[in-house]
């Protein structure tokens, strides 16, 4: 049971397993059989139960459940979870609480499950709406399978639903990415979410086309076809050039617009209202609770993550590598969290927080980039933000801002 007297906290859950690795992932999951899974769950409803006893000061206000795939779990065992948090930590009776899902991994009566266990909130990993996207980039679904699950998920009583879409995919031109962005928006989803893709180290993709966005590749790399085999020399699709992938991304602002969906963080878009509360929680740098493999946290300025190697989550999960974040690491990330969001930076909270205003500490910078027109300073409301043309390149202005 909620107390208001006590302090909100997000709360994620870290589920590591898939079914396999796809070709641009470094999230850290890996395929695993059930006992396997079994196994990893009992140790994490022992972290929960002990990691409550410590929180009793806090309210659970959102939960979010992440991997790898936890949709993969039966209903019984998310259902077993999710008791263990109730009986653990005071929880929200308005809480969001969201769960990550596969399209290839749920079915209606699974979906039903899930919501009487109380999950509120899917997370579809859809991607893409074209089966040779989804197929290149190793997805284990298809366009229809999204579809049905989708359907199932409304039928069942999900009044909450994101989509994620992933952009500039090798091959993809700006016609397919139109369609899928239309496709999916059509379901008429609370939520969608709209990556760009980044070739991360250590992935297929990488040994393919490394951080060379050209369109160059190693056309002597090995591809897993969608059945986990080998192809040998298959063929290498091109990536989309930056101009292809910054008029995908103006194009995802405008037709995402225009069917009714507002652009609150750089690459999100909600219905008003249904702005995903766990994900605000890390821009604005309120408290959360990491369990689980790997899983990081920040409590009170104090940032710290769990093991990322199983035999030793296993043996001890309570071992965690922590940091306590000085003055200027909490003003550096204020600015590069906050940024991201819309609705930008308040000074009036910057000031309360640290003492100065924004303008005492990084006044040659903003003036610079407002005179540019990459940055927009709103009196009426006391905040900075990124205007349009700002957010086409906030990485380059983001790292001005460090100290």
């Amino acid at each position: 049971m909620a107390d208001k007297n006590k302090r909100p906290l997000g709360l994620y859950l870290h589920f590591p397993f898939c079914v396999r690795k796809c070709r641009y992932c470094d999230f850290l999951s890996f395929p695993s059989d059930e006992a396997g899974r079994e196994i990893y769950l009992e140790r994490l409803k022992e972290e929960i139960k002990a990691r409550g006893a410590v929180y009793q000061d806090y309210n659970i206000e959102t939960l979010f459940i992440g991997g790898g795939t936890p949709s993969l779990m039966t209903g019984q065992q998310l259902t077993e979870l999710l008791d263990t948090v109730r009986v653990s930590f005071h929880v929200s009776p308005v809480g969001e609480w969201t769960m990550e899902c596969n399209p290839g991994t749920t079915d209606a009566e699974t979906l039903r499950i899930y919501r009487n266990a109380g999950i509120n909130r899917l997370s579809f990993g859809l991607q893409s709406m074209n089966d040779e996207e989804l197929k290149y980039l190793g997805r284990i679904h298809t366009a229809k399978q999204f579809a049905e699950n989708y359907q199932a998920a409304r039928r069942v009583g999900f009044e909450n639903i994101n989509i994620d879409l992933m952009s500039a995919l090798p091959g993809q031109t700006t016609a397919s990415w139109l369609d899928t962005l239309n496709k999916a928006a059509a379901f008429e989803p609370e939520h969608l979410s709209a990556y760009s893709l980044i070739i991360e180290e250590e992935t297929p993709f990488w040994d393919l086309y490394g951080d060379d966005r050209s369109g160059e590749a190693d056309v002597d790399g090995i591809i897993a076809d969608s059945g986990g085999g080998q192809q040998g020399k298959a063929a290498i699709l091109t990536l989309p050039d930056e101009d292809s992938e910054r008029q995908m991304y103006h194009l995802t602002k405008r037709i995402l617009a225009e069917k009714g969906y507002e652009r609150y963080e750089i690459s999100n878009y909600a219905r008003k209202g249904f702005e995903c509360r766990h994900n605000l929680i890390y821009w604005q740098r309120k408290d959360y609770l990491g369990l689980g493999l790997g899983a990081s946290s920040m409590v009170g300025n104090r940032r710290f993550s769990n093991v990322s190697d199983m035999t030793s989550y296993m043996h001890d999960w309570s071992y965690c590598q922590e940091e306590i974040l000085d003055r200027k690491a909490q003003i550096e990330e204020t600015m590069f969290l906050g940024l991201r969001c819309t609705a930008g930076v308040s000074d009036r909270m910057f000031t309360k927080k640290f003492g100065q205003s924004m303008m005492d500490i990084y006044g040659d910078i903003i003036r610079k980039y407002i005179s540019e027109g990459f940055l927009v300073f709103h009196p009426s409301e006391g905040r900075l933000a990124f205007s349009e043309a700002g957010t086409d390149v906030s990485n380059w202005i983001l790292s001005d801002f460090l100290l």
